[in-house]
């Protein structure tokens, strides 16, 4: 009994020591993680994405192509995770996590929710598995936004910029 308890807390030990390696590999990469929450009402929001940048690139348009499904973000795909069932656009979205996918256009882009959340990339994106997608405006910052980057506004708008684009949608 006494080395089944040695075994399993050296499997632990080993376990806890890959996991802080791997989180630190993570924030090495060129695309480092982030994560942005902030409640809004009684729900509680959370995005995480990792944060890939522009370096010299043409973006969308680009890098990213018009019209085509993107992971909104880098390496897994990026998730939002909702506390309460809330509205997005004035669309009903229940609480749960999902993955935030987006098409983007030169000046409307869908903004995706899909019950795969867990995945690389957009790789494994099936259309069959969204929950919801709405359509909003896309604009023009008037600086360069070197890095992806997310915020939540208290208001419950979603804020994401990149390159010299910017997109917002609204969650109540």
């Amino acid at each position: 009994m006494k080395s089944l308890k040695v075994v399993a807390t050296l499997a632990l030990s080993l376990l806890l020591v890959f996991s802080a390696s791997a989180q630190k590999d993570k924030e090495k990469r060129k695309s480092p993680p982030a994560q942005v929450s902030q409640k809004v009402g009684d729900a509680t929001i959370t995005i995480d994405y990792s944060r890939p940048s522009k370096r010299g690139r043409d973006i969308f348009g680009g890098l990213e192509d018009y019209g085509k499904v993107w992971r909104t973000g880098a390496n897994e795909s990026t998730w939002i995770e909702l506390s309460k069932d809330v509205t997005v656009e004035g669309k009903k979205l229940p609480a749960g996590k999902y993955g935030l996918f987006s098409i983007p256009g030169e000046d409307e882009w869908t903004i995706i929710f899909n019950k795969k959340w867990d995945g690389w990339g957009a790789y494994e994106y099936k259309e069959s598995d969204d929950v919801l997608r709405v359509k909003v405006k896309a604009s023009s910052t008037d600086d360069v936004v070197e890095m992806l980057t997310f915020e939540i506004e208290k208001s419950g708008d979603v804020i994401f910029a990149w390159d010299q684009t910017k997109v917002e949608f609204s969650i109540r």
